[in-house]
């Protein structure tokens, strides 16, 4: 089964192309057509070890690489905090699926470990020579994940984009700091959707004004548009499930709800690739901040981000424009490609579309969206706190308190995994505060008192940022990233 275009089903690509690629020439986003078809045994998944269940998976997803499970050993072997790579953690009545144990300390590393050994085993398999340079925008964690699991690898370079101060201070730190020849870091003068929305312009007028042509060098992406970045998270959905089992709280069968914070929807849509796949996925909550477009979206059927953008205690979901939504638009319209191309033109040119009424019902069986500000964030991260003793991070505290909504609503019981996605001393100011405490001053010396406050360990990767060097200070117009792109492409050496 070949991949095909969310927007034109005649462009076509092997697994091992769509990785390379990361976007189709039109814009749209690689898919299969049918999930349900490649009749996957998720029972026998569920029986396997974190490795061997993400071999499965993705050699089902990704069926033209060669040797899975060797690719899964190099990404995950020794990078992690714990061999069981995401660990299920019982949280009062709750379940917290904790996604930030890898190298960065965000859920981005399960995917971004990943996606270098996929990348690289594809351009073996396709007998490249040209580079690969990826390009990434990010909201704070994609961009450290995507630096860490990249650097250094041979026939590979990256640039990664962020929003100038739309990133917690450890995020930002993180990367400015970033070591490796072969990376590069570059401020954005906007947010996260100017990023964004400017890296995608690049894939678009290079493929479109061949602007790269014969210079040896091809574009990809380490985003959530790339499918390469999306399989590996469907992995943890069953990894936590195989716990419920074996700590006896479900039998193979059951329905499981799962909460999950996102902002550009590759989260949860890994949530609904499991389900397709056959897990016994119940309910996948979609948890958002002050940036609501996605709870309006599924709960109205109508896309917005014509709408004030605000700068929250949750950066990675300071989000208005949700790529991933793509796909299941796809999925749920029966694979209606024309329909996709033109609900994304009317997204470009009017900011704005509604689905109809035959997709709606379906999102709305599967999925039910909640919001909270800044304000009941907080209170949530104080209250799990004093109530549990867990410490959770700003994204969890927004899942958390919209996870409290959706029981109060449904009519079910079943287990509620709630998807934690960063390590709370990435945003100590936030978090301190949170629970009482004095967080004035510097964010690293607050970061000591969060834990002198909770004796919670503090990532080691985290704690050596105050000595590290910055080596990336760019910063850049939104408007200037293709010329930016340009001039690095053309450079042989960065460092």
């Amino acid at each position: 089964m070949l991949y095909q275009s969310t927007r034109n089903k005649n462009l076509t690509a092997t697994s091992t192309q769509a990785v390379l690629h990361g976007l189709a020439p039109d814009g749209g986003l690689y898919v299969l057509p049918d999930l349900k078809a490649l009749c996957f045994d998720w029972r026998a998944a569920l029986k396997q070890d974190v490795r061997g269940m993400a071999a499965s998976i993705l050699g089902a997803l990704l069926p033209d690489y060669e040797n899975m499970p060797e690719l899964v050993r190099r990404a995950y072997d020794g990078k992690f905090e714990t061999d069981e790579l995401t660990p299920l953690v019982k949280v009062g009545d709750d379940y917290v699926l904790e996604l930030f144990r890898g190298p960065t300390s965000a859920f981005k590393d399960v995917a971004l470990s990943m996606l270098p050994q996929l990348m690289t085993a594809a351009r073996k398999q396709e007998k490249l020579d040209d580079e690969i340079v990826i390009l990434t925008a990010t909201s704070g964690d994609t961009g450290k994940a995507a630096l860490a699991g990249f650097c250094d690898v041979e026939g590979i370079k990256i640039l990664v984009f962020y929003p100038d101060q739309g990133v917690s201070a450890v995020q930002k730190a993180q990367m400015v700091t970033q070591e490796g020849s072969n990376v590069g870091v570059c401020a954005i003068r906007g947010n996260f959707d100017d990023a964004q929305t400017g890296v995608k312009t690049v894939f678009s007028r290079a493929e479109n004004e061949k602007l790269l042509e014969g210079k040896g060098v091809r574009l990809s992406s380490a985003n959530s548009i790339n499918i390469g970045r999306l399989a590996p998270q469907v992995v943890y959905y069953f990894k936590a499930y195989a716990d419920l089992v074996k700590q006896g709280r479900i039998e193979i069968g059951d329905k499981v709800d799962y909460v999950v914070p996102t902002g550009n929807f590759g989260d949860i849509l890994a949530g609904y690739f499991a389900k397709e796949l056959g897990l016994p996925v119940g309910m996948l909550v979609c948890a958002s901040n002050a940036n609501d477009v996605l709870t309006e979206f599924i709960r109205t059927g109508r896309y917005n981000r014509v709408r004030p953008f605000h700068k929250t205690y949750s950066p990675s979901m300071d989000i208005l424009v949700s790529s991933n939504l793509e796909r299941l638009l796809f999925y749920v319209s029966g694979g209606d490609d024309a329909k996709i191309a033109d609900l994304m033109a009317q997204l470009k040119e009017n900011g704005e579309y509604q689905v109809d009424d035959t997709m709606l019902c379906s999102i709305q069986a599967q999925f039910w969206a909640g919001c909270c500000d800044d304000k009941a964030t907080q209170e949530t991260i104080g209250k799990v706190w004093k109530d549990c003793g867990y410490l959770c991070d700003t994204h969890t505290g927004v899942a958390w308190t919209v996870a409290q909504q959706y029981k109060n609503e449904r009519t079910g019981s079943a287990p509620v995994v709630v998807l934690s996605t960063a390590s709370p001393y990435k945003f100590p100011v936030a978090v301190l505060d949170a629970i009482g405490e004095d967080a004035s001053g510097d964010e690293f010396a607050v970061m000591d008192r969060l834990y002198d406050a909770t004796k919670v360990p503090v990532p080691q990767q985290l704690a050596n940022l105050r000595s590290c060097a910055v080596r990336h200070t760019d910063v850049i117009d939104r408007e200037t990233i293709l010329d930016y792109v340009l001039n690095k492409v053309s450079r042989k050496d960065w460092f």
